[in-house]
């Protein structure tokens, strides 16, 4: 299949509509390899889910969506680009991780694979036993797992290896790795990244991953927030001679200017808007049956003082993951799965503000927290929420100076790439991470000549990373330049 040309009087070579992270990765990679390149986005700032908000009062920055960022500091494309000219700067909190339980016990885990194993007591050997192999074999590993699953792989036994893991549900894996209740309730928090059933076949492969990127790159997040990260992006993409144009909805391909290729930031849903009739039918039917994961229901919060933790070790964490033992969060995955919003949610909480002073005014602080709702949910999570932080941090409720709530409404509102609060670009199933968004070798073209979709709703799917867009932009060279 080759691009349609165009005139020669076209300014652009190529254009990408969406200028999130994986839009901007696209632009990026196209313009190193000297095309000229626009990026239109509706929104008036770029960075989609990747942005930073006054939600709350003057002074506090919160981050409308992505907060932590393994993948995008352990994303081979973006760590190759020189984003830290343009500002950027990664703070690494002393633990990654904390994982409160009832009774002041915590589960922490260290960037340090023996201390976080000696941490779990008699469960240390059985946490080597799930994690060190993923982690030693992580930079082969990187090279299948962030790229289409349907491919020939150049390191064959290591994703063996780590598919037989990472194929089994989440019970059984904790199950075979563990005994006790703190290390199979850090196991069941990064389990749950995934969004799905801890019942499921595969759905252990998010947890082993963020598992393996906690070890070998951390849990950052940009000095300042989010959107210095889409700030770099930009300011490089800029430096290479691309464009970016805010403010500027696209409602149909027709109304772009002409261009060899066309890059879609965007979900499956508003490719068949902005494409039409255009899309052949087999492939229209195969787009409109991609199904969006479960929904996201999100707080953010200026606080009068840091989260007053039960177990003092969990102020050491940027990143907390609340709801208890395995079997409670498993029991919340479940409710989502089945259309239900929880009545003890899983709650995802960041503090950023206790390991970087830019994001709130002097002795005050920023935090946020989301659990998962079925998507499209009305239901409102906030006292919902507000009660596992309380249930491990008895006293926090005092603290809160102000709010701002999020419903998937809302967040798709803001991002419409987020269907129905959905932030993993579609159900992370084992069939629609192989069919992502189609089954096919190449799935990020079209059936249009010289259009090619590049959202996480294309491989290697949900995160920060980047490499939908990069993958994309590589597919569109190929066709460009023969």
């Amino acid at each position: 299949m080759r691009p349609v040309p165009v005139p020669t009087a076209s300014p652009y070579d190529a254009v990408v509509v969406g200028a999130g992270p994986n839009g901007l990765a696209a632009a990026i990679r196209l313009a190193e390899a000297g095309q000229r390149v626009a990026v239109f986005e509706a929104n008036e700032t770029a960075g989609g889910g990747v942005r930073s908000m006054a939600l709350t009062r003057p002074g506090f920055v919160h981050d409308f969506g992505a907060a932590v960022f393994p993948l995008g500091v352990g994303s081979p494309f973006f760590r190759r680009l020189p984003l830290a000219r343009y500002g950027l700067e990664w703070i690494h909190p002393p633990l990654p991780l904390a994982h409160p339980l009832d009774g002041g016990r915590a589960a922490l885990l260290s960037r340090s694979l023996d201390e976080t194993a000696a941490g779990l007591g008699r469960d240390g050997g059985g946490y080597r036993r799930l994690a060190a192999p993923v982690v030693r074999a992580w930079p082969a590993l990187e090279r299948e797992v962030l790229r289409p699953m349907l491919h020939v792989p150049r390191h064959p036994v290591a994703l063996a290896r780590f598919g037989l893991r990472a194929l089994l549900p989440p019970e059984r894996l904790g199950a075979w790795a563990f005994r006790g209740e703190a290390a199979k309730a850090l196991w069941a928090g990064v389990a749950a990244h995934a969004v799905r059933p801890f019942s499921a076949p595969g759905a252990s492969a998010i947890g082993l991953t963020l598992l393996a990127l906690a070890h070998r790159v951390g849990w950052p997040a940009p000095r300042g927030g989010a959107g210095a990260l889409t700030a770099a992006l930009v300011a490089h993409l800029r430096a290479l001679g691309g464009e970016v144009v805010t403010s500027r909805p696209v409602t149909h391909l027709d109304g772009l200017p002409p261009a060899r290729a066309v890059l879609l930031d965007v979900s499956p849903r508003a490719l068949l808007r902005l494409a039409g009739d255009r899309l052949p039918g087999r492939y229209r039917r195969a787009i409109a049956g991609f199904r969006p994961g479960p929904g996201t229901f999100k707080l953010d919060w200026a606080l009068d003082g840091p989260i007053p933790w039960a177990h003092p070790g969990v102020a050491r964490a940027g990143t907390v993951h609340l709801g208890g033992t395995l079997e409670e969060i498993a029991a919340s995955e479940a409710a989502v799965d089945a259309g239900c919003p929880p009545e003890r949610p899983y709650v995802l909480l960041g503090q950023p503000s206790l390991f970087d002073p830019t994001r709130a005014p002097e002795g005050k602080h920023t935090a946020w927290a989301y659990c998962h709702v079925p998507n499209g949910s009305t239901a409102d999570m906030a006292d919902a929420i507000e009660a596992q932080v309380e249930r491990f941090a008895p006293g926090f409720r005092a603290r809160i100076l102000a709010r701002h709530a999020f419903s998937p409404a809302a967040l798709e509102a803001a991002d419409a790439n987020l269907v129905g609060g959905d932030l993993t670009g579609g159900e992370n199933d084992l069939w629609q991470l192989t069919a992502r968004p189609v089954l096919h070798p190449n799935p990020y073209r079209t059936p249009l000549d010289g259009v090619y979709i590049c959202s996480a709703s294309t491989p290697p799917g949900g995160g920060v990373h980047g490499m939908c867009g990069y993958h994309a932009a590589n597919a569109a060279l190929r066709d460009m330049l023969g």
